[in-house]
């Protein structure tokens, strides 16, 4: 897991090619980044499927509820498919855009 903070955005980097271990290794580590808007790259792990994307689920809502974004990374599935509760793009570019978006949001009250 490699991690790279800018702003007030944190970059989470998937380097283990395991997207479980991930999960519950940013889990565990949550209160060093529940203040922070959260990238979880994923993109390196090619065999990822939608399944595997459910696991984000309680982490995604806690942070929600937190008013904080959080943003999975992953070019490896089926952008149809992926749940209501759960923001995943394509690139990190994408996901720092979609933050940007939110945070503005949030600051007029939406």
């Amino acid at each position: 897991m490699k991690v790279d903070k800018k702003g007030h955005t944190t970059i989470i980097k998937e380097t283990g090619g395991n997207v479980i271990t991930f999960i519950e290794n940013v889990t565990n580590q949550y209160a060093t980044f529940k203040e922070q808007n959260l990238i979880l790259d994923i993109s390196k792990d090619k065999n990822i499927v939608i399944n595997d994307l459910i696991n984000f689920k309680s982490l995604a809502k806690n942070h929600n509820k937190a008013k904080k974004s959080l943003v999975i990374v992953t070019s490896h599935i089926d952008f149809n498919d992926v749940p209501d509760y759960l923001t995943v793009v394509p690139s990190i570019l994408e996901a720092q855009d979609i933050i940007e978006m939110e945070e503005i949001e949030r600051d007029l009250g939406f």
